[in-house]
Formats: structure tokens, sequence, C-alpha cells
């Protein structure tokens, strides 16, 4: 694997629910296959495929980047229910795995997440709070126009953007980057010149971003038959949610050309790739311990309590008083038989102890 240029830090695998489309093997062969060294998975929401990707990525030699695109609380949402009785969606930013300390922070937002923080709103949601409280070993990308700042930026509220960023600089210091995308929307165009800006102003470097939800252009028309079918809207339809072509995998040489007026945007996602270092190791199960009464193994003890138990069932649901013996014998079989399967399955599987 040689040194890479660019490095891809906003993909979506399968694991973005009804939104990306690239499983986690065939992302991580395709990366093999075309020599890319390092690249981040950034789910919406969630971290499922983080152990697989971990996997699969270190037996394919490519280097994985943890991470999860989260929802951020609006700060304006009080405002706004008090005013006209609804909550806004919350803003993106993305967060990227450090270290085992990062790891260990992230699953205690996505605690927060999907929790704690659910009661006062119908959308799972951290706040600035949260991230105070748990940031350590993780690295924040603002979220383009859809984060915070592009929100204000968006409103002509560039004020209020800047508190946030300062807001958001307090907490991860040197671990903050300014995120900006080239993708063809309008809020990326209306949002990148006041990014640079602020991004001099105080000192966050840049980072180019381009969110990946499918690998080839020629995926786009059924990538977005996907996305109608997972908010209820048709095709034709021209006021619903719409992606783009390009949120598709760009090569390196294509980065480069997008961001050459901005070289530096597209240094610091190497050197992102290179603060990254944490792999999400396989662990065995961790089943409980059930002691057996004395002389008794649990194979043989959950043996012994399973068809006592099927017997006291047979007894009070199955069996009839109209039943012959003929009859009772061929349930007998059916039953006994399912229950000789599934026994065989929990002892051969070492899960015994689990089930009693």
């Amino acid at each position: 694997m040689r040194d890479p240029k660019f490095v891809h830090l906003r993909v979506h695998s399968a694991y973005s629910l009804a939104l990306g489309a690239i499983p986690v093997d065939k992302l991580v062969h395709r990366l093999h296959d075309l020599g890319v060294p390092a690249c981040a998975v950034t789910d919406r929401g969630n971290m499922f495929g983080a152990k697989c990707f971990s996997h699969y990525a270190a037996e394919e030699g490519v280097k994985p980047i943890l991470g999860a695109e989260m929802s951020l609380h609006n700060s304006d949402s009080e405002v706004l229910a008090i005013s006209k009785g609804r909550e806004l969606e919350p803003n993106r930013i993305i967060l990227l795995v450090k270290d085992e300390d990062g790891y260990k922070s992230i699953m205690k937002l996505f605690h927060r997440y999907y929790l704690d923080n659910m009661e006062n709103s119908i959308y799972p949601q951290i706040n600035m709070n949260d991230l105070q409280n748990y940031n350590k070993g993780l690295i924040c990308l603002t979220g383009g126009y859809e984060g915070p700042l592009g929100k204000f930026i968006l409103q002509n509220r560039r004020a209020d953007a800047e508190k946030e960023l300062t807001a958001l600089k307090d907490i991860f210091g040197d671990r903050l980057y300014m995120e900006i995308s080239r993708v063809g929307y309008d809020g990326e165009k209306q949002t990148e010149n006041d990014f640079i800006e602020m991004a001099y102003k105080y000192d966050i470097p840049l980072v180019a971003t381009n969110e990946v939800f499918f690998f080839d252009k020629d995926m786009y028309e059924a990538h977005d038959a996907l996305v109608c079918i997972a908010d209820g809207e048709y095709v034709e339809d021209k006021d619903r949610r719409k992606y783009l072509p390009d949120n598709c995998w760009k090569s390196e040489s294509e980065m480069i050309n997008l961001f050459s007026d901005i070289p530096e945007a597209i240094e610091n996602t190497v050197l992102i790739a290179k603060r990254c270092n944490f792999l999400s190791k396989k662990k065995d199960a961790l089943l409980p311990i059930f002691i057996c009464p004395e002389g008794k193994t649990q194979d043989e003890f959950i043996t012994e309590e399973s068809y006592k138990g099927l017997h006291e069932r047979m007894e009070a649901q199955v069996y009839t008083k109209e039943m012959t013996p003929e009859e009772r014998l061929k349930t007998d079989t059916e039953y006994y038989n399912r229950l000789e399967y599934e026994l065989n399955i929990k002892k051969k599987m070492g899960f015994p102890g689990y089930f009693l």
C-alpha cells in the first residue's frame, strides 16, 4: 500500500439504514482492489458496522478509521417550539475515533444519543454538554453546510456561527477541523467562503470531504429509489429528499483536482488518517455462568429442566381428553423431536448457561 495523498473521511456503508448502499465487506474488497490504504466509515446515527469494518479492513490491509455522523442539538429548537409548536431537525457533525479513549467516548455519546436525550425530543441527538463531557480521543469535523455553522451561515447569522465555532474549539482544541465539500449542493457554495474565512480567523484547519453513499455514478438511480422507499415518496415527486450523482466514491486524483485551490484541505485528510489509530478487535461472547445443582453439568441440567417444562406444558395446553394413546404418541414425537433439535444447537454453541 502506497502513501495516500487524500483519504475519504465521510463514507456511508449499508449500515446507514435506507441511505447507504455499500455493504461493508464489498466496500473493503473494493478499497483493497483500488489500493486505497485508509478510509473512514461514518454511518448516520450508528456504529453498527464498526467491528466488521475493522475486521475486514485489517484482513485486507486497509487502515480502518471508525466514526459516525451524529445529530447535534439545534440551539434554535426551543425558540421555534415555543413560537410555532414544532421541533427543528438537529444539525450534523462528524466524530472520528482517534484512539481507545475515543472509542469509549463515542460509546458513551451513543448512550446519550439514544437513551438519555429522547424524553424531550423526537430526534435522537446529543448536545454541547455531552460533547464537553465525552470528547477525549475524538476528532470533530464541523459537518459542512448541514452542520451547526452552516445552518447559521445560511440564515445570515455569521456572529452566531462564530460563537458556535469557538464553543466547539473550546471543547476539541486541535482536534477540530472545518469541513468543506464540493458535491454540488447550493448550500456548499453559499457557505464555503464563510467557512474558509472563519477557519483562518480562528486558526482551525480545513478538511475536504465528499460524502459517499454509493461507489459508482451508475448506482445513483438505484440509490435514489432507495431513498424514496425510505421516505415513502415517489421518484417523480419534486419536493422530496434528493442526493446527487457526485455523492459517489471519487478517486484521489479527482479530489485533488476538485480542491486544487485549497491543497491544505486535501493534505489534512491524510493527517487526520495518521492521527486515528484504533482497531475494534473481535471478542468472544461473554456469557453468564450458571451454577448447577451439585453433580450436574449445564448440558445435563438444561436437558432435565427442558423435558420437565415441556411435559408440564403438554399436559396443560396440548393433550385433550378425547386424544387416543396413538394420537398422544404422535404428538409427543413431534414436540420432543423439536426439543432435542433445539437442545443440540444450544449445547453445540455453548449456550446452556445463557438459557438457564
